[in-house]
């Protein structure tokens, strides 16, 4: 979501003139698009800015903006920390960058952090691939997970309409994008907020409709969508990824506990039963789906015995990719106040065990890969060895072999896998 709205800011900036620096030091407008999720990203960014302010007191002309969930949280507090800045601005706000730029630029210092319905884009984001794009499809999220900050900085749910996404995605197409991925904080519950209600009484506008809609959009290849939430996960859903065949067998479904008390005070709204009754039935249609997820260790109050309730969800299910996170208390989060919080070294310890058996995991489900002949979209050059193209499988495993990046960049070619690893694969291109 972060990188998605980086791109939009960035073409909106393209579209007033400005010119795409490599050097920090040298550009004349520097926008620090932040992340509060964990405290060590949040102090990333007063630590660039302790920088920048210093050559702003030698060079006046020089902008300054702070821009996502760091900017929401502090508001005009930051301004105190870093009176340097000249604009600080939410997410909501991103497409709004160049009329709070010409207030800035009419000398005024802006703080944009209101919640607001957020406008539809009519820029072209400065996308970082010619093959693959993000398309945001809901913004914020209604949850309430008593550990988690992002209601606070994203707001409220807002769908955008059908209509609105087919056109994006229907250029996307027309411009040579091959694979698209829809995102969402809480992408599952697309369409709650839109109007309308089947016969059946369900929704008009759901995640599974939305997949039916744009399936077929000439030029688009693949189609993938982040990040799920299990407690809106359907049947309904899973029976549509395997219908459709652009729609690629990798899910991204975060369980962060395997402990249905921890589950409880984390405020998820399912049990690991549920959890794992998902999987099942992903795997009942699509055996060979991938399947990732993220996770939290050290929350408030976890015993050994429940951590290790998160060890046998990993163990059984056998996670192809999984994020993992020691808990970090955020601001105006309800288990920040917490007077059961574990030590710094206690977390680490867990988190150093699970993911040790991630990997484990990880590389057992590789396996499966190796020898086989696996269809991959050729995304780029592998920057560290220049005599081979990278690409992902349908699953999303990174996958590299030796090609002419010229001849092969975007086009979806059979690679027989001939050494696999945890999280990648290597193999050599069928002609």
């Amino acid at each position: 979501m972060n990188k998605a709205d980086s791109e939009r800011m960035a073409g909106i900036l393209e579209n007033m003139g400005f010119v795409w620096s490599e050097d920090p030091n040298g550009a004349d407008l520097i926008l620090y698009n932040t992340c509060t999720i964990r405290d060590n990203a949040e102090q990333k960014v007063y630590s660039y800015l302790g920088r920048q302010a210093k050559r702003k007191q030698e060079n006046p002309n020089l902008t300054l903006i702070v821009a996502g969930c760091v900017a929401q949280q502090e508001g005009e507090k930051i301004l105190r920390r870093v009176p340097e800045l000249d604009l600080v601005m939410g997410p909501q706000h991103a497409n709004r960058l160049e009329d709070l730029l010409q207030q800035v630029f009419d000398g005024n210092q802006v703080v944009a952090t209101d919640p607001i319905h957020i406008i539809e884009d009519i820029t072209k984001p400065r996308r970082d691939s010619t093959v693959t794009a993000w398309v945001n499809i809901i913004y914020g999220c209604n949850e309430r997970c008593s550990y988690c900050v992002v209601p606070n900085v994203r707001g409220i749910e807002q769908s955008r309409t059908p209509e609105a996404i087919y056109a994006e995605m229907e250029l996307l197409g027309k411009q040579g994008y091959k694979e698209i991925t829809l995102l969402g904080q809480n992408i599952d519950a697309y369409g709650r907020d839109l109007p309308g209600v089947t016969e059946t009484g369900r929704h008009q506008h759901t995640l599974t409709d939305l997949l039916y809609k744009v399936h077929d959009i000439r030029g688009i290849e693949r189609l993938r969508f982040a990040t799920s939430h299990p407690r809106y996960f359907t049947e309904r859903l899973i029976r549509a990824c395997q219908e459709l065949p652009k729609v690629c067998e990798h899910f991204h479904i975060p369980f962060q506990s395997g402990d249905n008390d921890i589950l409880k005070a984390m405020k998820r709204g399912y049990t690991h039963e549920k959890y794992r009754q998902i999987i099942t039935k992903i795997r009942e249609y699509m055996p060979d789906a991938s399947i990732s997820a993220d996770a939290i260790v050290g929350f408030p109050g976890e015993t050994e015995k429940q951590f290790e309730n998160t060890l046998k969800l990993v163990e059984e299910i056998g996670f192809d990719q999984l994020n993992t996170a020691a808990y970090s208390p955020r601001p105006a989060t309800p288990a920040a106040l917490w007077d059961n919080q574990l030590s710094e070294q206690e977390k680490s310890d867990r988190l150093q065990r699970l993911n040790h058996l991630v990997a484990q995991k990880a590389a057992e489900r590789s396996q499966r890969y190796l020898g086989r002949i696996e269809e991959v979209l050729v995304e780029d050059q592998n920057p560290k060895q220049t005599s081979q193209v990278m690409g992902r499988t349908g699953g999303n495993r990174l996958t590299f072999f030796n090609g002419n990046i010229e001849e092969l960049k975007g086009k979806i070619v059979k690679v027989e896998i001939t050494e696999v690893r945890a999280f990648s694969l290597t193999g050599k291109l069928v002609k």
